[in-house]
Order: C-alpha cells, then sequence, then structure tokens
C-alpha cells in the first residue's frame, strides 16, 4: 500500500474478518492439541484399573489409589509453598528496586506568603497570628535615626534604650 491512499472500509472490514477466522482456527487447534496432550498423559501415567476379581482385590485397589492421591497432595501443598514463597521473595525485591531506584521529588515552587500566613501554617489554623513586620522594622529604623545624633552619651543611657527596644520586640 502506498502512503497516500487510504484503506476502504469494505477492504478493512473484510481483512479484520479474515484475521478472526484464522485466529479461531488457531483456538480450536490449541483446544485440540491439549485434549490430546492430556489423554496422552492420562495413559501413560493412569493405566484402567481392573475391576474384575473379589472385594479383596477391589479394597487393595482404592489404597492403592488413596496412597497415590496423598502423594499427589503432598506434592501439590509443596509446590503451593514454593509458590508462596516465591511470590513473597518477588515482592521484598520489588520494594528493594524502589528504594534502590529513590522516589523523585518535584521541584519546589516559589510562592510567595506573608508573614501571617506562614506563621498561620507553622502554628496551625487555631491560632490567629497577626504582626505586622514592617511596621516594626520602620520604628526601628526610626529609633536608629534618632540615636545617630547622639554619638557621645551616656553608656547606661544606651544599654536602657537597648533594652527597651528587646522589650518591644518580646512582646509583640
Amino acid at each position: 500500500m502506498s502512503e497516500g491512499k487510504k484503506m476502504t472500509s469494505s477492504r478493512r472490514h473484510h481483512l479484520k474478518s479474515l484475521m478472526l477466522q484464522i485466529a479461531a482456527g488457531w483456538l480450536e487447534q490449541e483446544a485440540t492439541d491439549i485434549a490430546a496432550a492430556k489423554e496422552a498423559y492420562m495413559a501413560e501415567n493412569c493405566a484402567a484399573p481392573d475391576l474384575g476379581g473379589d472385594q479383596a482385590a477391589l479394597v487393595d485397589i482404592c489404597k492403592k489409589l488413596f496412597q497415590a492421591l496423598d502423594k499427589i497432595d503432598e506434592d501439590r501443598y509443596d509446590a503451593e509453598a514454593k509458590v508462596v514463597k516465591t511470590e513473597k521473595e518477588v515482592e521484598e525485591l520489588k520494594l528493594k528496586v524502589v528504594e534502590l531506584a529513590g522516589v523523585k521529588k518535584p521541584a519546589l515552587k516559589k510562592v510567595r506568603m506573608s508573614a501571617d500566613a506562614m506563621l498561620q501554617a507553622l502554628l496551625g489554623g487555631k491560632h490567629k497570628v497577626t504582626m505586622d513586620l514592617r511596621a516594626n522594622l520602620k520604628q526601628v529604623k526610626k529609633e536608629v535615626k534618632e540615636e545617630g545624633g547622639d554619638s557621645v552619651g551616656d553608656w547606661r543611657k544606651n544599654i536602657e534604650d537597648k533594652a527597651d527596644r528587646k522589650k518591644m520586640f518580646e512582646t509583640s
């Protein structure tokens, strides 16, 4: 087919039906093959019982059948235990692969938040905190400018002023 032409819908439906017929044939063939394999296995491993004879012979045949059933049950139990053990190992290995690969953390986005919103996020929704940090910063800058004119003075007065400023920040 060339790239420029599209297949007509009738042609497409015809090809689809042919593919379905071929697949159906394959499924039937597979089913007959499985049935033939089962019959061959049963003929090889399970001989037809000889039911002719007295009661003692029949009881003996039943005992042999029960022993065979017990052996098969033990084998099935062992196989189930192996499967469970293997499945656990597979799950553990999957977890190890995830641990070794590591979880990729998404890139963090920059978010602008106000100081109030940050404090509320940190302290929880119950606490209502409002702080005007910019107003406090402006007050500090004004006080610093006022102190600049008094370069020489009593050192005790400077310490008291700084203590007052410290109290202002602690109480707010």
